[in-house]
C-alpha cells in the first residue's frame, strides 16, 4: 500500500514542481525547493505497540497530500491555459455572496468573494463595486494605486472581458436624456430621467469635502450640454439701467470668492416620512446632502455692476436655468434681494467646485450657490438673473418646496398660503453603522453629519444607544464654524462601550444649533404631504454578534 501511495504522490510532486507558471501563493510554495516551504510530514517509522495505527495515519496523511497536490497541479496547469473570457453581463450577475462577487479592472475579471471580509476599508465599501468596475471607486481612494494592492488583486483573477463586449446604450437619440453625463456607479439612483441620486451613507462622511463624482445629484430636467466659449449670462438691469451679457471670461474678471457650503435637498430623509404615511416625491434616504468648496463671483458684485441696489420695498432676485422641458419651460427659483446684496451672505455665481470647473450634473458652466438655503434655490446652468417685485413665478417656487400641517392633504392644499422654503431646520443623521447591520460586542463607533440652515452653527450632537432613554455627547469634527456664517456641516463621531448582555442597539442622534433649535423626536408632528423638511431624530437599529 505504501509503495502504491509513493508511486501516486511523488510523481505528482515532481510534476507540480516542473511547472513554471504559478497561479497562487500555494502553487509557489508547493513547487518551491526552499526548505522553509516544505510541508512537515510525520515519521514513517512503524515501531512500538501502535505501529498499525500510525501506519494508517501516515497513509491518510499521504492520501491528503496527494489530493492537495493533484488539485494544485490542476490550478498550475490552468494558469498556463488561455484565460477564460467573460461578458459584462456575466460579471454583473455575480454581485452577492450567493452568486459570488466579481469585479473588473481594465479588461481583467476577478472573483473577490473570499477577499470581501478581508478588505481593509470594510466589506460594505467593496460591495459597492460588486458586479462592476473597480476604477470609479479606486479613483476616490488613491491608496489603491500602489503595486502591492494590484499584487493582492492579481491572486483573484479568473479571466478577462470579451473584447467584443460593448455596453449597449439603453437610450435612443430621440430621448431628451440621451446626452446626460456618465455618473459614478456608487450613487444610489432615485430616478433615472431626470437623474436624481445620492451617495451611499458609508461613503458620504468619509471626507469633510464630498468628492465631485459622489456629490448628491438633484435634477428636474435633462442636463444641458453647454459650450463654455459661447455661454452668456444675461443680467437684467434696473429700470433705466443697462443689462449685462457676461461670458465666462467676463465673470472671471470679478473678484474671485471661495466658500465651503453644504447643499441639502428639501426632500432629504423623505423615505422616513413615507414609512409613517404616504407622501409624493422621490424616496430620498439620508444622503441628499453634500459639501463642496465653491468658487466664483459674488452675486452682489455682479448685481452692483448692473446698477442694482437695496430696495426699501420687497424685492426678489429671480434665477432662470438653461435646462428646460419639451415645451421650453426652464427651471427657476428666487431669493430675497436683501440676501443677494449682502456681502456677508456670500451668495455666489459659482464656476468651480472643489477646485475644478463645475461638473455638468452640478451646473456647468455657472450655477448659483446660496449658503444656508435649501438646494432648490441653487439654480444650475444659470442663464438669466433679474430683480423683481415678487418671487419667481416658477412652478418650483410657487407650487412646490413648501411645508404644510399634517392635517393638509392634496384635496385641501393651498400653495399660496405657505411661504417658500428658504433656510432649512437643524438636521443630523447617522452614517455608521448601517441600519440592520450586525456589529461586534465590546465597543461601537457611531458616525454621522449635522447641519443647520441660515448659517446657524451646530453646537452639539447627542447620541443614544437605547432609543433615547440615555444620551452621550458626540465629538465634533471638521472645520470650526463662524458665528452666523456656519455654511457647512459638522461631521461627528462617538465611541462607546456596548452595554453588556445586549443583543441589539437602537441608536438615535439629534443635533442642536446655536439658536438652541433641536430636532423633533418623531416624524408624526412634522409630516407633510410633500415629505419635505424631514428632520426628526435619526434612528438606526443594529444587532450585536453573539
Amino acid at each position: 500500500m505504501l509503495l502504491l501511495l509513493h508511486r501516486a504522490v511523488v510523481p505528482g510532486l515532481r510534476q507540480a514542481c516542473r511547472l513554471k507558471s504559478t497561479p497562487s501563493r500555494f502553487c509557489i510554495q508547493a513547487c518551491s525547493t526552499n526548505d522553509s516551504f516544505q510541508p512537515q510530514h510525520p515519521s514513517l517509522t512503524f515501531s512500538g505497540g501502535n505501529s498499525s495505527t500510525r501506519g494508517w495515519r501516515v497513509m491518510g496523511t499521504l492520501l491528503g497530500l496527494g489530493a492537495v497536490l493533484a488539485y494544485h497541479d490542476h490550478r498550475c496547469r490552468a494558469a498556463q491555459e488561455p484565460p477564460h473570457i467573460y461578458t459584462r453581463e456575466e460579471v454583473r450577475s455575480h454581485s452577492s455572496p450567493e452568486t459570488g462577487i466579481w469585479v473588473t479592472l481594465g479588461s481583467e475579471v476577478f472573483d473577490v468573494t473570499e477577499f470581501v471580509d478581508l478588505h481593509p476599508g470594510g466589506q460594505s465599501k467593496l460591495m459597492l463595486a460588486a458586479g462592476g468596475p473597480l476604477e470609479p471607486f479606486w479613483a476616490l481612494y488613491a491608496v489603491h494605486n500602489q503595486s502591492h494592492v494590484r499584487e493582492i488583486l492579481a491572486q483573484y483573477k479568473i479571466g478577462e472581458l470579451s473584447p467584443e463586449d460593448k455596453a449597449p446604450s439603453t437610450l435612443k437619440t430621440s430621448d431628451p436624456y440621451a446626452d446626460d453625463p456618465i455618473r459614478h456607479p456608487a450613487l444610489k439612483i432615485n430616478s433615472q430621467r431626470p437623474f436624481n441620486a445620492e451617495p451611499p451613507l458609508e461613503l458620504l462622511t468619509e471626507n469633510y469635502i464630498t468628492p465631485n463624482p459622489i456629490f448628491f445629484t438633484r435634477n428636474h430636467l435633462p442636463v444641458p450640454n453647454l459650450d463654455p466659449d459661447t455661454y452668456r449670462l444675461h443680467v437684467v438691469g434696473p429700470p433705466g439701467g443697462q443689462s449685462l451679457s457676461l461670458s465666462l471670461d467676463d465673470l472671471y474678471q470679478f473678484p474671485k470668492h471661495e466658500v465651503t457650503v453644504t447643499l441639502q435637498c428639501a426632500g432629504n430623509r423623505r423615505s422616513e416620512m413615507t414609512q409613517f404615511k404616504e407622501v409624493r416625491g422621490l424616496g430620498w434616504n439620508a444622503g441628499a446632502i453634500s459639501t463642496a468648496r465653491w468658487a466664483g463671483a459674488r452675486l452682489c458684485d455682479v448685481l452692483a455692476q448692473a446698477g442694482h441696489q437695496l430696495s426699501e420695498t420687497e424685492a426678489h432676485v429671480c434665477f432662470e436655468g438653461l435646462d428646460s422641458d419639451p415645451t421650453g419651460t426652464a427651471y427657476g427659483a428666487s431669493i430675497p434681494l436683501a440676501r443677494a446684496m449682502d456681502p456677508e451672505a456670500e451668495v455666489l455665481l459659482a464656476y468651480e467646485m472643489n477646485g475644478q470647473p463645475l461638473p455638468r450634473d452640478h451646473g456647468f458652466p455657472v450655477r448659483v450657490v446660496v449658503p444656508g438655503v435649501v438646494g432648490a434655490r441653487h439654480v444650475k446652468w444659470l442663464g438669466k438673473v433679474s430683480v423683481e417685485p415678487e418671487e419667481s413665478y416658477s412652478h418650483w417656487q410657487r407650487r412646490d418646496y413648501k411645508g404644510f400641517s399634517p392635517s393638509v392633504d392634496w384635496d385641501t392644499v393651498d400653495f399660496d398660503s405657505a411661504p417658500s422654503i428658504q433656510e432649512l431646520p437643524v438636521q443630523s443623521a447617522i452614517t455608521q453603522p448601517k441600519d440592520g447591520e450586525t456589529i461586534e460586542s465590546g465597543e461601537v463607533t457611531v458616525k454621522g453629519y449635522a447641519w443647520s440652515g441660515g448659517g446657524r452653527a451646530v453646537v452639539r450632537v447627542d447620541v443614544s444607544l437605547d432609543g433615547g432613554l440615555t444620551w452621550q455627547v458626540a465629538e465634533l469634527d471638521g472645520e470650526e464654524q463662524r458665528p452666523r456664517k456656519a455654511w457647512a456641516w459638522r461631521l461627528w463621531q462617538l465611541q462607546a462601550p456596548v452595554p453588556p448582555g445586549k443583543t441589539e442597539l437602537n441608536i438615535v442622534c439629534k443635533a442642536v444649533d446655536d439658536s438652541y433649535n433641536v430636532q423633533p423626536d418623531t416624524v408624526a408632528p412634522i409630516w407633510n404631504l410633500r415629505g419635505v423638511l424631514s428632520n426628526a431624530w435619526h434612528r438606526v437599529h443594529v444587532h450585536i454578534a453573539p
